[in-house]
């Protein structure tokens, strides 16, 4: 490691520890007592590969996903445990059960010490409890995530991450560009005997084609399906297709669904704007026009990929891994007609926009009782190698080299020709998540990575719609929303609350159970709940700055 990077990376410790209290006072950084430490390695910088100097077994709390199960003679698994003597004492928790299970472990004191698969402000109700590390307090023990921040210019993305005592609890995964992967999948080869070659600019663009495609193709029961509705109604879709209206929406509502008007200078509760009544209008006058499946607003995930496959709907939400699966599924049925391509989000009413911080992924929180453990500097090391180091990324989206993948003299990886990822080897007899366990979003913070490993695995269909979303313009960066103890605890009761009742609207708007007559009903229901007192409480803390 060069000193001029240390010094760098010391200094980006300071500012990224360093917090301030409501009073303006500040807190020093965690200390360790390093007498107990186990397992750490005592010159671990940048550019070090992490192997801890004995072995060491950390909680995780693992998200096992059905598309590639968990199993413990995965290779990633075993060379984490030869390589870099870490073992884990899993806590194997379904997809669908993540968030339920998650809550009830951090409530009861029984979290695992590491737990990734969260996203920003989904911490944010258990940080008075105390029952999360606040992980800035330990940061300048993380070289490599110091250096990415700093390089890659993500300061402001983690400054927003602070709590009401000034601290943060996630360490978000973290991309050198954006990477959205969410949009809608159509069956190319139906759109061009509707006479389509162009794909929609605007989402008025693609209503007009899903019925110009329903007339073309009579066969076909619904012109589109959507099958993300896991824990809410069409959460991926709606949520890529939010910004595009002003609004968020699906899974954007995780981390409060507090709009920020930087103009105005203050928050307002997104699904009772007028953004989101024109979202939710736009795909309930799909289900009006009998253009959208109106079973996506529930359906399990399998049973819209089953539509798909069979030919009765022509578009499904996706992203560029549900892209192989639906050619495989077509593979199996028969179907050799069946062209499948994602198409860019399209634009909107209030225009070509992406999510507002969206350089930044899903992450990882831990427990607070880690650092009590003899192997916390061992642990932090090795997260921070694995999620943050150019190695460790490589290694958690490749796997080994001479194992799953070779590399040429440029630097160029590719998989082994009897492995499959994506579609990179159609047919071969094994899969790199399946049967190897690397590619998962669980040893790599949904993916967020250099911009070269980010491209290196994607098909140029997948690059082309990479690059064609990079040419939107993010939304602004809302500022942290730093509650105290008590505003925290009234502002989780009321966004749960809150939240409930916009779900269940959502879905009944869209599928026309409820009129949208009834919309200025529905906003004095959310009134009725408490909205503005959750809306002043987040301006609040504004004023307190």
């Amino acid at each position: 490691m060069k000193a001029t990077a240390g010094i760098a990376a010391s200094a980006l410790a300071v500012t990224l520890t360093a917090c301030t209290s409501g009073g303006g006072g500040e807190a020093a950084s965690g200390e360790i007592d390093m007498e107990s430490q186990v397992g750490y390695m005592e010159n671990f910088d940048v550019g070090t590969t992490f192997k801890a100097t004995e072995p060491v077994e950390f909680g995780l709390l693992y998200r096992d996903h059905p598309d590639y199960p968990f199993r413990a003679d995965w290779s990633v698994v075993q060379h984490l445990e030869q390589d870099h003597n870490v073992t884990f004492d899993y806590v194997n928790v379904p997809l669908a059960d993540l968030q339920t299970r998650r809550s009830v472990l951090i409530s009861s004191g029984e979290a695992p010490d590491i737990m990734p698969s969260i996203y920003a402000g989904e911490e944010r109700q258990f940080v008075s409890g105390g029952a999360l590390l606040p992980i800035s307090d330990y940061v300048e023990h993380m070289p490599n995530f110091l250096d990415k921040i700093e390089r890659w210019g993500l300061e402001a993305e983690i400054e927003n991450l602070r709590q009401a005592d000034g601290k943060y609890y996630l360490l978000p995964g973290i991309h050198e560009i954006a990477k959205p992967q969410y949009s809608i999948a159509i069956r190319k080869d139906l759109w061009e005997k509707a006479g389509l070659t162009e794909d929609p600019a605007t989402w008025d663009e693609f209503a007009t084609q899903l019925e110009a495609v329903k007339q073309a193709n009579p066969e076909l029961e619904y012109a589109f399906s959507d099958k993300w509705s896991i824990n809410s109604p069409m959460e991926q879709t709606l949520n890529a297709a939010a910004p595009n209206f002003g609004t968020l929406a699906g899974v954007g509502l995780n981390g409060g669904g507090l709009w920020w008007d930087e103009e105005a200078g203050e928050f307002s509760y997104a699904p009772a704007s007028d953004g989101y009544r024109e979202l939710v209008t736009y795909f309930a006058g799909l289900v009006e026009a009998g253009l959208m499946d109106p079973e996506s607003v529930t359906q399990q995930m399998e049973t819209g990929e089953q539509k798909f496959a069979s030919g009765s709907v022509a578009a499904i939400s996706s992203n560029d891994q549900e892209l192989v699966k639906y050619r495989a599924n077509f593979e199996q049925t028969g179907n050799t007609e069946a062209e499948v391509h994602q198409i860019v989000v399209p634009a909107g009413p209030y225009g070509s926009y992406l999510a507002p911080g969206s350089r930044r992924e899903s992450g990882i929180v831990f427990a607070a009782s880690a650092a009590e453990q003899d192997d916390f500097l061992a642990m932090l090391q090795f997260v921070d190698w694995l999620y943050y180091s150019d190695e460790g990324l490589e290694f958690a989206k490749w796997g080994v080299e001479g194992e799953t993948y070779t590399k040429d003299a440029s630097g160029k990886r590719t998989l082994m020709e009897d492995i499959d990822v994506n579609g990179l080897n159609p047919g071969a007899p094994k899969e790199l998540r399946k049967d190897f366990g690397y590619h998962n979003g669980v040893w790599m913070l949904a993916h967020g990575s250099t911009e070269d490993l980010d491209k290196s695995m994607l098909r140029e269909e997948v690059i082309a719609f990479l690059d064609g979303m990079n040419e939107k313009e993010e939304l602004p960066l809302p500022p942290a929303i730093a509650y105290d103890e008590m505003q925290q605890e009234q502002a989780g009761l009321l966004q749960t609350n809150l939240l409930d009742i916009v779900n269940q609207n959502t879905a009944a708007f869209i599928v026309g159970d409820r009129p949208l007559s009834e919309w200025d009903a529905y906003v004095a229901e959310l009134e009725g709940a408490g909205m503005q007192d959750y809306v002043d409480l987040a301006n609040s803390t504004l004023e307190q700055e």
